[in-house]
């Protein structure tokens, strides 16, 4: 019975040597003795006893008898030798006890290389064990910047934690990642039943991992596993068997693709012209494919607000776009509103209560909104979900969002033309999404009328009164101002878009930034039903974002009746070369805070550079926190 599967194994080896040799690859066992002759090893750290998965262990540390083995560590000696007699007793005592004497071997860049037990190693690979115990010397390389070096010091401060060598992400920040995906901080060290439970969660999922992936699908299982937890959740990995992940492999296996091609977004920039009566029939014939389907209970949108509108400004404006959707569709659409849904994570339960409404298209308009989206859009394909972002990583959803920072350059140009003084104010809520794109925008906008002008910014966070800010602005002489773009219902007040902080405590509105956000829905679900009833080949691994402005007519700035009229017809200049291309708001080389040259000479900032950045220009007094 042992020789006979001796030969099973043996016929693996000579496959894969012939494999290894028709594509000109090394056929043996890799050594760790030649690997290391051009390294610096800066120590040796003994590891104790350690549950190696045999995936990892790639070669011998010695030449030895690493001839003997196929790449793949099955066997290559014929089955008349003493090596095959070998073989084929460790193979017996697998089957009548189990193997449990560990072996010796070496770490060295998260793989491992035997020192003593390579045919313990080869049968236990042959019958398909996961793992098997060794005592592990590792070999730590000199840091460097090296791509994997980087990765491997990664994985250093990852075990420290965890003690678990069966993570390996093919990009940095990927340990950090999980960790906070899985709720952990990074010094954190975990208990020894948190190792076996992610160990047993691991390991459920790299095996349904292997059944399911493709030559295609270019990811180690980490970088799987990463996704597959910020959509589902650890705690919903921790219940799942075996084949209930493949299942949810196959449902999420867009995100995989997606990810796996390094999250390429499809940015629209600018909404598809059609004839303004063809919108509302488009969709209604998407929705209602059929006269006898015709349910208007099912003809639903849902929008999901984290506060309210009398207590949010940004819900506000979002639910005036929700209210101006009845009137362009003909009352055909129904909307529903799910708000005060507070934290990020309370979002699914609004998002189950949405789908149980039966509504068709669901949309978040908080950012932060948009993690929680993805687990029941990957279950509920039927259904169109939208999260109002800058950006995407993922493709079951749709992100949108306008490019205010057009409007907030303007503004900044008028504030410098008006105000008469080198000193401006801008507060915000906090510095994520496109904010910090505003502020700069602001900065470049007032540096072009007046090149001695600072902006003093503050950040108000939650806060609906910044009475506070304003007075730590006029501290520093400051009496012109940039506030929300919208008033709250709930408190509300003058002190918004830009105005005008009187000696007498009273306010001169001079302009606001002006998002329609009913607008910017009306051509989003036109768009959106045009490219379901004429649909194109969607390629795969991509992500859509909508990221339109003042040329889709959905971001404007509204200026005061009282400004002078050359002020008016400079801004009126500006806002023509905006809208129609001709003029960019980030142009050329923008100098930093820390003295860093953003962009090139005669170039305009790509979206990608907008939305993602992280500096302030250098006429700004703050932080980007």
């Amino acid at each position: 019975m042992a020789m006979y599967d001796y030969a099973g194994a043996l016929r693996r080896g000579r496959k894969r040597y012939q494999e290894n040799v028709s594509k000109g690859e090394y056929p043996y066992l890799p050594v760790l003795d030649d690997i290391l002759a051009n390294t610096e090893i800066v120590s040796e750290v003994s590891l104790g006893l350690v549950d190696i998965p045999l995936e990892k262990i790639v070669g011998t540390r010695t030449q030895g008898r690493t001839q003997a083995f196929a790449s793949n560590f099955m066997p290559l000696m014929p089955e008349n030798t003493e090596f095959a007699d070998k073989w084929s007793s460790v193979y017996e005592h697998q089957i009548e006890e189990g193997i449990h004497d560990p072996i010796k071997a070496y770490e060295f860049m998260n793989r491992y290389y035997v020192q003593e037990g390579n045919k313990r190693v080869s049968v236990l690979k042959y019958v398909q064990a996961y793992s098997i115990t060794g005592r592990v010397t590792r070999m730590v390389p000199k840091r460097t910047n090296d791509h994997d070096i980087r990765l491997y010091y990664e994985f250093l401060d990852f075990y420290q934690v965890s003690f678990n060598c069966d993570v390996w992400f093919s990009q940095e920040g990927g340990y950090k990642k999980l960790l906070a995906a899985m709720g952990k901080k990074e010094d954190e060290v975990w208990s020894e039943e948190e190792q076996k439970d992610f160990s047993l969660v691991f390991h459920l999922f790299s095996s349904a991992f292997a059944a399911a992936r493709t030559e295609k699908l270019r990811m180690t299982a980490a970088d799987a596993f990463l996704k597959y937890i910020e959509i589902f959740g650890y705690d919903h990995a921790k219940e799942q068997t075996e084949r209930q992940i493949g299942q949810d492999l196959t449902e999420m296996w867009q995100e995989l693709e997606l990810s796996a091609s390094g999250g390429e977004v499809e940015r629209v920039e600018q909404p598809r012209e059609e004839e303004p009566e063809s919108g509302a029939g488009k969709l209604f014939n998407w929705l209602f494919p059929s006269a006898e389907s015709l349910v208007p209970e099912r003809f639903k949108l849902g929008f999901l607000y984290s506060r309210t509108r009398e207590t949010s400004s940004w819900t506000y404006s979002h639910d005036l776009g929700r209210s101006h959707l009845a009137k362009c569709f003909d009352g055909k659409l129904r909307t529903c509103v799910y708000d005060s849904i507070g934290a990020p994570e309370n979002t699914e339960a609004a998002v189950e209560q949405a789908l149980a409404d039966h509504c068709n298209m669901i949309f978040a308009v908080d950012p932060l909104m948009q993690p929680y989206l993805v687990k029941a859009a990957v279950q509920h394909p039927e259904v169109k979900f939208f999260n109002c972002s800058v950006d995407n990583n993922y493709s079951s959803i749709d992100t949108y969002f306008a490019r205010g920072y057009e409007s907030k350059f303007l503004m900044g140009a008028l504030a410098a033309a008006v105000s008469g003084d080198d000193k401006l104010g801008y507060i915000a809520d906090f510095p994520v999404y496109g904010v910090l794109a505003n502020v700069n925008a602001f900065a470049v906008g007032a540096s072009m009328i007046n090149p001695r002008v600072k902006i003093y910014l503050k950040w108000s966070g939650k806060e609906d009164d910044y009475t506070h800010l304003e007075q730590e602005l006029e501290k520093e002489g400051v009496h012109y101002i940039s506030g929300d773009d919208m008033i709250t219902p709930a408190h509300p007040s003058r002190k918004f878009g830009l105005y005008h902080k009187l000696p007498d405590g009273s306010v001169e509105n001079l302009a606001a930034a002006v998002l329609d956000w009913g607008v910017f829905y009306e051509k989003l679900i036109r768009y959106s039903s045009h490219s379901v009833l004429e649909p194109k080949p969607k390629k795969t691994g991509r992500a859509v974002s909508y990221w339109w402005g003042m040329s889709a007519d959905v971001v404007d700035l509204f200026c005061s009746e009282n400004l002078p009229v050359g002020t008016n017809r400079l801004i009126n200049f500006l806002k023509n070369g905006v809208k129609s291309g001709a003029f960019h708001p980030f142009h050329g080389q923008i100098y930093t805070q820390s003295g860093i040259i953003v962009g090139e000479k005669d170039r305009d900032l790509t979206a990608q550079e907008i939305i993602h950045t992280d500096w302030l220009c250098s006429n700004v007094i703050g932080e980007t926190k």
